[in-house]
This record gives C-alpha cells, sequence and structure tokens, in this order.
C-alpha cells in the first residue's frame, strides 16, 4: 500500500477534475467496453472537449456496426484509461479514469469509421481513493501544464540524475527516509515534484511542493532548481 506525508501545512496537490483532464490529455490508448465488444484503442483517439472525444476506429470494426445497429444511433459504452508511471516503480499504476457516456457516429467526419463519444459520467482512482465527477467539474479544470511533457521529463530525471533525486530526498522529514533503499521520481505537475520511497516493507510516497505553482514548462526549470538548492543546504540524512 503507498502512503503520503500529511505535513501540518496543507500541501497544493491537482483537483480530482485536474488529474482527470491532465489523464486525458497525456493519454495514448484507452479501452472502449460495449456490450457486446472490449477494445484496446492506441493513438487512435483525440480530445475535442473536456467530455468529448474522437475515436477512429479500424475500418470494418464491430464496434462501429454496433453502433450503426444502435437505436437511434447512441450505443451506451464507456472508456477506460490507466495512468502508468514512465518510470519503472513498484506498483506503476498511478490512477484510473473511467468515463460512461454515448458512442455515435461523428457527422462532421467524411470518415465513416470516426465515432463521437459523449461524456455523462466520469470516476477517477487515485491513491486508494475513488472519485465520481461531474462533466461540469471537467469543463471547468484545466490540465496541468506539464501533462504532455512529463513522462519524458521523470525519465530523464531518473535516467540521467539520479543524483539529483537523491538529493531531493533531503527535503524528506527524516523519520520518512529510515528504512528507504531506493527513491524514484513518481509524478511532477504544476504544484511539485512526488517521490516514492521503497523499503523491504513497501513504498511511501512524498510531495514536495515547488515554491510557487507552475505558469508553464519552462518555469518548472526554476523551480526545480529552487527545490535543489534548498536540498544542497540540508544536512546529509541517514536511512538507517
Amino acid at each position: 500500500m503507498s502512503a503520503t506525508d500529511h505535513p501540518t501545512a496543507p500541501v497544493a496537490e491537482p483537483t480530482p477534475a485536474e488529474l482527470v483532464r491532465s489523464v486525458l490529455a497525456a493519454a495514448r490508448s484507452l479501452t472502449l467496453t460495449t456490450e457486446a465488444h472490449r477494445v484496446d484503442l492506441v493513438g487512435l483517439h483525440s480530445l475535442e472537449a473536456p467530455g468529448r472525444l474522437l475515436l477512429n476506429v479500424p475500418a470494418g470494426s464491430h464496434v462501429g456496426a454496433e453502433v450503426a445497429r444502435a437505436p437511434g444511433g447512441d450505443l451506451a459504452a464507456s472508456l477506460e484509461f490507466i495512468d502508468v508511471a514512465p518510470v519503472s516503480v513498484p506498483d506503476r499504476i498511478r490512477a484510473r479514469v473511467l468515463l460512461g457516456g454515448w458512442l455515435s457516429v461523428d457527422g462532421q467526419r467524411a470518415n465513416a469509421e470516426a465515432l463521437c463519444f459523449e461524456t455523462v459520467t466520469a470516476e477517477l482512482g487515485h491513491d486508494g481513493r475513488r472519485f465520481e465527477l461531474e462533466v461540469d467539474e471537467l469543463t471547468a479544470a484545466e490540465p496541468d501544464p506539464l501533462a504532455a511533457t512529463e513522462a519524458e521529463l521523470l525519465t530523464h530525471l531518473a535516467g540521467a540524475h539520479g543524483d539529483a533525486v537523491e538529493l531531493l530526498a533531503q527535503l524528506v522529514d527524516h523519520r520518512s527516509l529510515l528504512g528507504v533503499t531506493r527513491v524514484d521520481p513518481l509524478r511532477v505537475d504544476r504544484y511539485g515534484i512526488v517521490l516514492r520511497l521503497s523499503r523491504a516493507s513497501g513504498y511511501h510516497d512524498v510531495r514536495l511542493p515547488f515554491p510557487v505553482p507552475l505558469r508553464n514548462p519552462a518555469h518548472g526549470v526554476l523551480q526545480m532548481r529552487a527545490l535543489l538548492t534548498r536540498a544542497k543546504a540540508c544536512p546529509r540524512r541517514s536511512r538507517r
């Protein structure tokens, strides 16, 4: 099981609606489920609006035929998105997003295999909790400014700057470092970076907040440097 540090002062983090918008913005694949079919689509969808997605199903798809036979041309369906950490860590699934709604042929496209999915319900599974969201909440929220580049940032940080990750761990409360055998970057967003601290008995997640929330990806470089400067000023902490 994972746990998250709860310091005395609240630490800003993405809202459930922001998390959903970020997962949808970054996702390259999804699982489409109807009454008769379950199909994995990779690189075949686009986000037209917070609650509207365009699916380019393969030509001659059974799903396309199922939609065509649906009464009124609307077929009940669900879309599942799984947010997987780009860095190899224990339990790599960071979040699951499940959208429920209606699938229909997109009349605005010449491609007969283009389907439109209109969201009616949204559910987020994250950090052991489950959230039900209204479509209006998704419309009002914004995806994280790092959503499209986070995977590249994390893999670069873990692969080329392991020393920086170890240094950032010095900002963690010393009690949380006891018995830790490995530190990995798990997530980075406008509010800060999340480290996964692994032990023989399991793992623990801790968020290190940026001095101020990011405005754009370029701003993230400055905020990361500020965290590293703070970390360098910390006394070296033992994990024993």
